[in-house]
């Protein structure tokens, strides 16, 4: 090449300069639709979360006075827990024939796990499994109607407030409704006392039952008990935030909310053969040596199984 012969530009094609302008117009027009993309979604999200809460706050799509929504449990709720249920704590579920396919019945489960994950999972166990796929209408403690948002979602669920009138009302109109007797005593135990039965209150169930002639089906749950190992318990903060206990685990309060992430343990539920009621007289529950036996007989099943199926499993985790 000559001395003075000019230097081809770089920025030029063989048509002459390149023309930089159209590429950065393309790059911007791009990040352009992305943003756009991104602000649709995210309104979409803000709309079906505001949708979700004015749902959840009326009582449009109740079905009763209690405020059960079994559209919203179906379309929103349910969707929401079940991949706790079939991918986190991976649960297997035996003796569902023991629950009628209609009619009244009283499930009669153990409590436990420090936060009720397991009401829930029960719940979601006859939902997705059960031959007819029935709604269990579980028996919530007054905590749960305490907060406005929990007790929205409380009531949407179908769980109504804990006392012999409401489980007899139910059951009345042939409902099928679930009890956890042992109530706060189970839920909040300390961890060396897992799978030992707490008291099972005064055997009000077992009344309601009698009352509505409805049977009895035990329910044992293995697996909840390890999800937050609860060490100790906070007796001043539990006065101060006005709860039955604050628990202490090995993660809770140290990783803050990092310790409420529930450990992964494998759950095992089983009902068992149904206690029958409708063989006794129209005023035996107002007997209260045979309100405590079948209550009792109820919760030596419970506590078998819990023994047994326990006693039976390897690891916790598989």
């Amino acid at each position: 090449m000559a001395p003075d012969e000019e230097r081809p530009d770089p920025s030029s094609g063989p048509s002459g300069p390149r023309d930089d302008r159209r590429t950065s117009g393309r790059d911007a027009s791009g990040a352009g639709e992305q943003s756009s993309l991104m602000a649709d979604v995210f309104k979409e999200l803000v709309a079906g979360g505001m949708e979700l809460y004015g749902r959840l706050t009326s009582d449009e799509g109740a079905v009763d006075d209690f405020g059960f929504d079994p559209a919203l449990v179906d379309e929103a709720l349910l969707p929401a827990l079940r991949p706790l249920y079939e991918k986190y704590f991976r649960v297997e579920v035996s003796g569902l024939e023991h629950i009628p396919a209609q009619g009244a019945a009283l499930v009669v489960a153990n409590h436990s796990g420090t936060l009720p994950l397991d009401a829930l999972m029960l719940q979601m166990a006859i939902r997705d499994h059960h031959t007819t796929h029935r709604n269990l209408r579980l028996l919530a403690a007054d905590l749960a109607f305490s907060y406005p948002l929990l007790r929205d979602v409380t009531r949407k669920l179908g769980h109504v407030r804990a006392c012999p009138e409401n489980a007899q009302r139910l059951l009345e109109n042939e409902g099928l409704v679930g009890v956890m007797p042992e109530g706060y005593r189970g839920l909040g135990k300390p961890f060396e006392e897992r799978y030992r039965l707490q008291r099972f209150g005064r055997g009000g169930f077992a009344a309601a039952a009698l009352r509505t002639r409805a049977p009895m089906v035990p329910c044992s749950i293995v697996g909840a008990e390890e999800i937050y190992p609860m060490i100790g318990e906070s007796r001043t903060l539990a006065r101060m935030l006005r709860l039955p206990y604050f628990p202490i685990t090995p993660t809770f309060p140290l990783f803050g909310v990092l310790g409420l992430v529930p450990m992964p343990t494998k759950w095992t539920i089983r009902f068992h053969p149904p206690v029958r009621t409708d063989t006794f007289p129209v005023n035996a529950a107002e007997d209260v040596r045979l309100v405590g036996k079948l209550a009792g007989e109820v919760k030596d099943t419970v506590q078998h199984a819990l023994n047994e199926t326990a006693g039976r499993r390897g690891s916790l985790f598989s």
